[in-house]
């Protein structure tokens, strides 16, 4: 295939435009179709296609009718090359992206490759154009740039109606950010740090505000949390289960997650609160870690500038994000002797299944499981003991240590023990809270209480 092909492609994009004449009509899109073309309509797509059997030379445009999307371009553009690029030709490589254009409140994301069909090499081109939750997918295979002028013709008569955008308050107010703790059996429920942050444990979240800038940390929540294949059908999920019902309106609303080995999930749009009717610019963030330990966090500050300045601009990226995830750290309240008071445990169990390399037959499995709880009692008290169960099926051994003795606080922040294993051990200690209730780390290892 002719390299000049490809070359002029590139060059093309550089000019396409969405608006322009108007003369035929598909759902919502307005379109001219080049003359002398054929044309096909049903009720999923328009077809137009001119074909020179003496040359050997074609092209084809393809486009379908408005789908769901995201109001990020860049996504709804992947995802169309993933379900209709890979699904029509066999491509070689990832697309060569064209830069994005924006009019009337769309924005197109365009990119190209070579693709093979049927023995037929050529260069297939996308176009996605995307607003409002909805995005409209134009393909375009051709073998030869014979049809250049009218593919350029064609796209640049393409038209869509003209979004209008929510009028949103004036960002200039401050957020109001005081709020009460809720009322609580612990003794600590607020937390201010040395960084100027302050945490305050609140029913659905912890708040945390310094200045303008106000960060919840939502707690774990059935609803918002539940298991979706698909990065951004679970955010736009867990943005209507957290966030949505808060605010009274909302405009320039985008998802854009990314996928990766931790994905991370990113929504961020222009808000009203409700109730207080101010204007603010919020996020939603969650890092996917691979143990499952990742949290919901809402970021919401006075405009989107505020935010940058605070936690950085977004990145499409797995990396990069410690401001952000950092923020999920302040969910940390002090100790006080009376809030241990009961038995907390944690608890843990796996096993490795074998099976041999060279037939596959199983070769049995190695199985762990332990238990460690503390149980504090009047007068600093406590008991303590921790039970471990290992080995292969079949031959697990079983160990155990208990101790008890006193038990005292030496600050909000520590807890020591007069005897762990026959010496005294001192922990780093705080309590995370949770809806209803909170989890006590005494180091790295997290203890619930037995009710």
């Amino acid at each position: 295939m002719k390299q000049i092909i490809f070359l002029t492609f590139c060059s093309l994009f550089f000019s396409v435009g969405i608006s322009a004449q108007k003369t035929e009509t598909f759902d919502i899109i307005s379109f001219k179709t080049p003359k002398g073309w054929q044309k096909e309509a049903s009720p999923n797509a328009v077809q137009l296609g001119v074909e020179d059997s003496a040359a050997g030379v074609s092209c084809l445009i393809t486009m379908f009718k408005p789908l769901p999307g995201s109001n990020d371009a860049k996504v709804n553009f992947e995802s169309a090359w993933e379900t209709i690029v890979k699904e029509t030709v066999s491509v070689s490589g990832k697309p060569q992206m064209q830069p994005p254009m924006s009019e009337n409140g769309w924005t197109a994301e365009s990119g190209l490759a070579q693709y093979e069909a049927d023995g037929q090499k050529g260069i297939v081109l996308l176009v996605t154009i995307s607003g409002q939750e909805k995005m409209v997918n134009i393909l375009t295979l051709t073998n030869t740039d014979k049809y250049q002028q009218e593919i350029a013709a064609f796209l640049e008569s393409v038209d869509l109606p003209k979004i209008k955008v929510a009028a949103v308050e004036s960002k200039n107010k401050p957020i109001e950010i005081i709020q009460p703790a809720r009322k609580s059996n612990f003794q600590f429920s607020t937390s201010n740090f040395d960084d100027g942050w302050t945490s305050t444990e609140q029913e659905d979240w912890v708040s945390v505000t310094k200045e303008s800038s106000k960060v919840l940390i939502h707690y774990p929540n059935k609803a918002a949390d539940k298991y979706n294949s698909v990065v951004l059908d679970g955010l736009k999920n867990a943005w209507d289960v957290l966030a949505a019902p808060r605010y009274s309106s909302a405009s320039n609303m985008q998802f854009r997650p990314i996928t990766g080995w931790q994905s991370i999930e990113f929504a961020e749009a222009e808000m009203v609160e409700k109730g207080t009717g101010k204007a603010v610019y919020v996020v939603l963030f969650k890092m996917n870690y691979s143990n499952g330990s990742g949290r919901y966090l809402e970021f919401i500050t006075p405009d989107k500038k505020a935010f940058e300045d605070e936690f950085g601009a977004y990145q499409g990226k797995t990396y990069g994000w410690e401001k952000m995830e950092k923020m999920a750290t302040y969910n940390k309240f002090a100790v006080a002797p009376s809030d241990l008071k009961g038995k907390w445990t944690n608890k843990f169990s796996g096993m490795i299944q074998y099976a041999n390399i060279y037939t596959g037959a199983d070769a049995g499995a190695n199985t762990q499981a332990s238990a460690e709880n503390f149980e504090f009692g009047a007068g600093n008290t406590y008991k303590w003991d921790l039970g471990v169960a290992s080995g292969m099926v079949g031959n697990i051994k079983f160990q155990s240590v208990k101790s008890s003795g006193k038990f005292s606080v030496p600050n909000n922040w520590q807890v020591t023990f007069s005897s762990i294993e026959g010496k005294p051990r001192t922990y780093n200690a705080s309590f995370a809270a949770v809806k209803g209730a909170r989890i006590l780390w005494l180091d790295d290892t997290a203890f619930g209480k037995v009710e």
